[in-house]
């Protein structure tokens, strides 16, 4: 095959396939694919056949956590050459309505957004993408670190919503990979203390290893119950909380834990209606605030990989080839390891 690509044919079948390598438009680059690491979100399409209000309604080039080599250039693209290793940040905006001009281009309401129906993902042999939006790699990053810079990004920009700085203590809600790159990312920012909860007590081994301050394995789905817990082992309640799992209970424990004055970010997505603890919220003066995956983070993110500030290499748990791509989406979907990776050279 010229350019195998991994795609998602219908809900619950995956297929690989071989599609006409892709010419690079002004202002494009053609990237040979290096490694794209697998969202939730992806197997969520796969399973589901859609998030919210996204729905699949035709065949769909899966992945959008990625890296590659620029191997063509198209016509007025000045910042990469041939050879040049990127990050692909995969969400392009249209430059010009009043979130993009503002600087809050992921509000963007015309976000062409890798993987997200209708727009096709990454994970494939070659793939042209806006040159903007790639960014260099130093030689001292790896490809694959560089495709984690996209769930990296969510953290910085998680933590930048939340307002977490020297001195934070801070909740992070669930032990996924999103919840440790918000726990990582907080250190790096300077959170002196941070505990994360989840249901899995391997995850928790995990997010000792990367940082975590404290752990506390949920057993109650009593929201009030599990933020007496985390105080008691916190010795008094984080100032920011970071909700990373979606779930209810974790979202209402999120508002519980919270001190009064402080701020809980919602990162991760679940129900579209969720009851909430919305007076113990007000009273206390705790604000809520969401976020749309990130802006303007790649370049924080890739900082914090380049400078060893953050090392995201141990959450890399399994790797596979782009022809066993189907293998690497059923360990995800089992629940099994961290972040998979999948090499598409």
């Amino acid at each position: 095959m010229a350019n195998p690509t991994v795609i998602l044919k219908k809900q619950g079948e995956i297929v690989i396939e071989d599609c006409p390598i892709p010419e690079p438009k002004p202002g494009e680059v053609l990237l040979q694919m290096q490694d794209v690491g697998i969202c939730g979100s992806d197997v969520h399409y796969w399973q589901h056949g859609r998030i919210g209000d996204f729905v699949v309604k035709a065949p769909m080039v899966l992945g959008h956590e990625a890296s590659g080599v620029v191997s063509k250039v198209g016509e007025g693209v000045s910042n990469l050459k041939v050879g040049d290793r990127v990050a692909i940040e995969p969400g392009v905006p249209c430059h010009t309505c009043k979130n993009c001009k503002i600087g809050r281009y992921n509000l963007c309401p015309d976000m062409k957004f890798c993987s997200t129906p209708p727009v096709h993902g990454n994970l494939a042999k070659f793939y042209t993408h806006a040159a903007d939006f790639c960014f260099k790699l130093p030689d001292n990053v790896s490809t694959e670190e560089g495709a984690f810079l996209e769930p990296l990004s969510v953290g910085v920009h998680a933590c930048r919503r939340a307002g977490v700085s020297l001195g934070s203590r801070v909740l992070v809600c669930g032990a996924g990979p999103i919840g440790l790159v918000n726990l990582m990312t907080a250190k790096a920012n300077g959170a002196s203390e941070v505990c994360i909860t989840d249901i899995d007590e391997k995850r928790l081994e995990m997010a000792k290893a990367v940082g975590a301050d404290y752990t506390v394995l949920v057993k109650s789905r009593d929201g009030q119950e599990v933020a007496r817990q985390i105080e008691e082992v916190m010795g008094q309640k984080p100032e920011i909380t970071i909700e990373c799992s979606g779930a209810p209970p974790s979202i209402q424990t999120a508002i519980y834990a919270t001190e009064s004055g402080g701020c809980v970010v919602l990162v991760g997505l679940g129900p579209a209606d969720v009851t909430l603890p919305i007076v113990n919220a007000s009273v206390r003066e705790v604000d809520i605030r969401g976020i749309f995956r990130y802006v303007n983070c790649y370049p924080t993110a890739l900082a914090m990989i380049a400078s060893g500030k953050v090392n995201v290499k141990p959450l890399i748990t399994h790797r596979f080839k782009l022809q066993d791509s189907v293998k690497a989406f059923e360990t995800v979907a089992k629940g099994e390891g961290i972040k998979v990776m999948i090499h598409c050279a």
